[in-house]
């Protein structure tokens, strides 16, 4: 079905509003900026205007995406869309490729490391993970799992700081 041009400006008033929402996890990040976030619908007036919005966990068990849909959903709730439903879309799963640059940026300045740049659908072996804190390469990983199964915890050889790096994948 086409979607009218008030449909269109409303879906992404909408988009806008839910791009705002930020990871309860990494809360520097908003579910836009981390790729979560895959579409806004809304339903034409015949069908009751609801409101459907796709995101996409960075992995399937994360136990983020609850808050990430409560969050959303009173967010869209405050600016008075009272009929939204989150659902929740495996496939395709999420990779850092979805992460925007702004993301990656935002990743780096927090103190974590942001994932690195994959190629054809693969994850690259670099020398290292650069700490975020003074750019060193010589570092190592303590733990390939960190504050959340999505990052890694690291620590710089040069500074002695422990990070968290956001894997790959």
């Amino acid at each position: 079905m086409q979607r009218t041009k008030e449909q269109r400006t409303e879906e992404q008033r909408v988009w806008a509003l839910a791009a705002t929402v930020c990871d309860p996890e990494v809360p520097v990040l908003t579910i836009e900026d981390l790729g979560v976030l895959r579409s806004v619908r809304i339903a034409a007036p015949a069908d009751g205007g609801t409101v459907l919005v796709e995101i996409t966990p960075t992995y399937s068990g994360c136990p983020a995406i609850d808050a990430m849909r409560d969050d959303i959903v009173n967010t869209l709730n405050d600016a008075g869309y009272t009929d939204v439903t989150v659902r929740t879309v495996l496939a395709p799963a999420w990779t850092t490729d979805w992460m925007s640059d702004a993301g990656k940026a935002k990743l780096e300045a927090f103190g974590i490391a942001p994932p690195g740049a994959r190629r054809d659908g693969r994850v690259g072996l670099g020398l290292g993970i650069r700490c975020p804190h003074c750019g060193s390469l010589h570092t190592r990983e303590l733990s390939h799992f960190g504050s959340t199964s999505c990052k890694a915890l690291y620590v710089c050889q040069r500074c002695r700081e422990p990070f968290d790096y956001f894997k790959a994948h």
